[in-house]
């Protein structure tokens, strides 16, 4: 029994030292582990306040793995692709220095994009799904179910709201501002202002023509655009290219100095000052519709083709706005709106066949219904234009009549009407106004349901032509001195003779009417010589002049009082005539040589045989002039003063014309 208890005590104590080491070990990590147990101790009431909602039997808890799993794959595809996306961020070179590879990773990030758009409301549904499972089974608590619910809510709203534009966290729209910015770069960069030499001579010498974007900077153009527009991004393409375009429109017109394109109407009533600047209107609008907007038609077209016909005549209808094109057509309106006057007619009509000669350029660039304002301006100023030069050419024989109230010219010369008007009716019978004139009368009339035939323009301009014969028989009689009378109607005979002969007037007056004229001329011509110098000879008689003895005295008498009379008679008519003028140089030197004839032999010859008779008395108080002397003087008569023009005013009633006619310079036709 003693072998038994040892062997029990030899095995207890074994089990006590065993004990004892497993004791010291666990001390020994007890003690190493102690700062691990704190913290999990203080751990220890979050976790149970997260696990205390959830507070279901396990055999519940198993049941809701599988619809958690459901919920978390799709929720966590979602997250794969949402890192794949900020991924790509680093992939996204600059498109001006790798444009396909920019575009490439562009494609991948919109797929992508698209990919969470398409998934994030399934993942936001499953999820849902779970969260009404853990409620109808009660599988957690009211308060961690409404704190999902609440979650879920903000989630599904937020998607919502933004359309899922944000789901790549804004990167998309920095790729997407990038293009546009190179798209601005490239038009930026390739649109260079029209080059021009001698803009003053747009109409008579070529200009540079405008060269297109090259293929390549075009084709990358429509690269850009169509991944723009389709990103919602057309209206902003379309402004920076009308940025671009028109800019580069205006720079070139920069060269044209348009200033006077912003002339107010009343600038415009100096209308023979403006008449420059209308010549200069049609050369600079022909000049920017065939060569700027032709060219930036065809652009527009070649970069938004293939976004259909609205899409690029809309953009081009707001380059040429941008552009400042409808400030030409303002200006045509803004001179209709100017007062009447002559010469206005023939800027109408300057007007009418610059607008019809770009008629079919108009059509083509403006017809589309983006160009709206520019066809109701235009049409609005060709009505304004064929009315204004209509109006004006058929109140033009009544402008004539009205003449008829004022006085004729003080110096006999011709009135600057008839000037005028001979002019006036040549230039619409010449090759340049004629048709033009013509189609304008035509449309006119059809507006009016009449019928025009060109008989009717010809017949027009005779009865202005008779209306100005009528005024110069009623301008002849009211001179008081009937010899200035025939000064007058020789001027105006010769004048319409001459200035009238081998003209369209001609041909359309007859040879019969311009002969009348030649013969009138003639006829006053010499009813004036007989009627004043033909008259000084007579004083000049020679009955009763004896010079022998004892006769000497009386012929000295004689001498000295017909000597006498010549002289007054001479210096009174001098002094008179001496402010008459004859603006035709061959009329005047012709007059001149007439009554240089009439007088000058006679005096010559009186004062040989009897000059000296009075010599002792002083030369200067009875022989006072010498053949020559007369000569000299006479060949001086009716010479024009540049300071002296005779005033004639156009009346104005109702405001119909301006004084222009008046106020022309009659020294333009001195020969």
């Amino acid at each position: 029994m003693m072998e038994r208890g040892v062997e029990h005590l030899i095995s207890a104590r074994k089990s006590l030292r065993v004990n004892l080491e497993k004791s010291k070990a666990l001390g020994l990590s007890l003690e190493k582990d102690g700062p691990r147990l704190v913290e999990i101790n203080q751990r220890l009431p979050s976790l149970e306040a997260a696990i205390r909602p959830i507070r279901a039997q396990s055999d519940a808890l198993v049941a809701v793995v599988g619809h958690i799993n459901r919920a978390v794959l799709p929720a966590t595809a979602v997250l794969k692709v949402f890192d794949a996306i900020h991924g790509l961020e680093k992939s996204l070179s600059d498109p001006e220095s790798d444009l396909p590879g920019y575009l490439s990773v562009l494609k991948r990030l919109k797929e992508a994009i698209r990919f969470l758009g398409e998934n994030c409301d399934m993942a936001i549904q499953w999820l849902a799904d779970i969260v009404k499972y853990l409620e109808d089974h009660s599988v957690a608590d009211g308060k961690f179910i409404s704190s999902l619910k609440e979650a879920l809510t903000s989630l599904r709203e937020l998607h919502r709201a933004e359309d899922g534009v944000r789901l790549d966290g804004g990167l998309l729209e920095v790729a997407l501002d990038r293009m546009e910015n190179e798209f601005r770069r490239l038009l930026s960069e390739n649109s260079v202002p029209l080059p021009m030499s001698t803009p003053d001579l747009l109409g008579e010498q070529a200009c540079i023509a405008p060269s297109p974007l090259p293929v390549a900077i075009i084709k990358k153009l429509q690269t850009i655009l169509g991944r723009l527009v389709a990103n919602n991004r057309l209206e902003n393409c379309v402004e920076i290219y009308v940025e671009v375009r028109s800019c580069n429109v205006r720079a070139s017109l920069q060269a044209l100095n348009l200033d006077y394109l912003e002339i107010s109407v009343s600038e415009f009533n100096d209308v023979q000052s403006i008449e420059g600047r209308i010549d200069h209107w049609g050369k600079h609008l022909e000049f920017a519709v065939k060569h700027l907007l032709e060219a930036e038609y065809k652009l527009c077209n070649d970069v938004f083709e293939r976004l259909g016909l609205d899409v690029w005549t809309g953009c081009f209808a707001k380059i040429a706005a941008q552009a400042g094109m409808l400030a030409f057509l303002q200006f045509g309106k803004t001179f209709t709106e100017s007062k009447k006057d002559p010469f206005k007619m023939l800027k109408l009509l300057d007007i009418f066949a610059c607008l019809n000669k770009l008629r079919l350029d108009f059509n083509r660039l403006f017809g589309g219904a983006a160009c709206a304002e520019f066809q109701k301006l235009t049409r609005d100023l060709i009505k304004r234009v064929i009315d204004g030069a209509s109006e004006l050419f058929w109140e033009l024989q009544v402008q004539v009549e009205l003449q008829r109230q004022m006085p004729p010219p003080p110096d006999g010369s011709v009135p600057k009407l008839i000037i005028f008007i001979t002019d006036y009716c040549n230039k619409l019978l010449g090759d340049n106004y004629k048709p033009i004139l013509t189609q304008v009368l035509g449309i006119e009339r059809s507006w009016k349901r009449e019928i025009f035939q060109e008989r009717l323009l010809f017949d027009e301009l005779l009865n202005i032509m008779g209306a100005v014969q009528l005024n110069l028989e009623t301008w002849s009689k009211r001179y008081k001195d009937d010899t200035l009378s025939y000064i007058f109607l020789m001027n105006n005979h010769w004048h319409l003779y001459t200035h009238l002969k081998g003209t369209k007037l001609d041909v359309l007056l007859g040879d019969a009417w311009l002969r009348e004229h030649e013969q009138y001329k003639d006829y006053y011509s010499a009813v004036f010589l007989r009627e004043s110098w033909a008259k000084l000879p007579a004083l000049l008689s020679r009955e009763g002049l004896i010079l022998f003895s004892g006769g000497r005295a009386t012929a000295r008498d004689l001498v000295k009082k017909r000597l006498k009379a010549f002289n007054e008679a001479f210096d009174d008519m001098y002094k008179k005539q001496s402010n008459w003028v004859m603006l035709d140089k061959e009329l005047r030197e012709k007059t001149c040589q007439l009554i240089i004839q009439a007088i000058v032999p006679v005096y010559r010859s009186y004062m040989q045989n009897y000059g000296p008779l009075v010599e002792q008395e002083g030369s200067s108080k009875y022989a006072k002039y010498t053949a020559q002397s007369l000569e000299k003087m006479l060949n001086s008569l009716f010479v024009p003063k540049p300071a002296r023009h005779g005033s004639f005013k156009v009346r104005v009633p109702s405001g119909k014309f301006n004084n222009s006619v008046a106020d022309q310079n009659q020294t333009a036709i001195v020969k």
